[in-house]
């Protein structure tokens, strides 16, 4: 598959990493014994997009560049998966909890004699056979986290912005667009920028004001974030990602080719992320 010729899709569903057991070859089979010593080694490219800038009023006022730095398309599937993977279980708070035949309060005495009842021999009213009993092979609290490195995440986050540049548009700011709350004013917005309240939409913003806040929160297919609540999630699952030209331009210094970060920013912003999956996200009880 010629990476220029398929555009990049992050339909995990049809990576061969699903593939059945029944579909796997060996390796011997898949890369030629001639070219095991040349496999080339993974690299990073770059995507260029350029998106359309519109006004408050919904008029083409100009043009700018997303150039962000992107996986293989041969590669971009799984590193995508992985990160999306860590962001849900990593939501888990682990607290489910059941109790056995030995935590169940009750049970101590048995139920009726052993013998000359007709009835199946009973031990305890705690048995997991009887309503009322203990669970077996129930769920115990756990922690369900796991680690994912920071350039990893951080190239699975630019490769799914890239792949979403023809459904990306950019718009002005427009927090001062917005005297009071009023719902009915940002869906009218939304229509003049070719947008559908109904399909979901995710607005990245470098701040958002109390107004657009309080005007947008009643629309339930619409996601605002800002740089601390950028998630994977909430770009893999919208259908239009909205910028501004303030976002875009934070956007290529983060996540671009060139971006050049020591390891003290990388670890404030991995406890930020951090902090914005607990507040971004519900976690999930389980």
């Amino acid at each position: 598959m010629a990476a220029s010729a398929t555009p990049l899709s992050l339909s995990f569903f049809t990576s061969s990493i699903f593939l059945t057991s029944s579909s796997h070859k060996p390796l011997s089979t898949l890369i030629p014994n001639n070219s095991l010593k040349t496999l080339k080694p993974l690299t990073i490219s770059s995507e260029l997009a350029t998106l359309p800038v519109l006004s408050f009023t919904g008029d083409k006022v100009g043009e700018t560049f997303l150039d962000l730095k992107a996986a293989l398309p041969d590669t971009a599937r799984a590193v995508v998966h992985r990160a999306i993977i860590t962001d849900l279980q990593n939501k888990r708070r682990g607290t489910a909890s059941t109790l056995t035949r030995a935590e169940v309060r009750g049970g101590g005495r048995k139920p009726y004699p052993q013998k000359k009842t007709g009835r199946a021999r009973q031990g305890s009213t705690r048995t997991p056979l009887r309503p009322g009993g203990g669970v077996v092979f129930g769920p115990k609290p756990r922690d369900w986290s796991i680690k994912i490195n920071r350039k990893e995440k951080r190239l699975a986050i630019s490769t799914a912005v890239a792949s979403a540049a023809e459904n990306t548009i950019v718009v002005e700011d427009f927090s001062d667009e917005f005297e009071k709350p009023k719902t009915k004013e940002f869906i009218a917005a939304m229509k003049r920028w070719g947008l559908d309240p109904n399909e979901k939409t995710t607005f990245l913003m470098r701040e958002v004001a109390d107004n657009v806040r309080l005007s947008s929160r009643n629309i339930g297919t619409l996601k605002m974030l800002t740089p601390r609540t950028l998630n994977l999630f909430d770009i893999l699952n919208a259908d239009k990602l909205i910028l501004t030209p303030e976002i875009v331009d934070y956007l290529n210094a983060r996540y671009g080719l060139n971006y050049e970060g020591d390891d003290e920013d990388e670890e404030d912003a991995e406890e930020e992320d951090d902090e914005a999956e607990g507040e971004g996200g519900s976690e999930v009880q389980g």
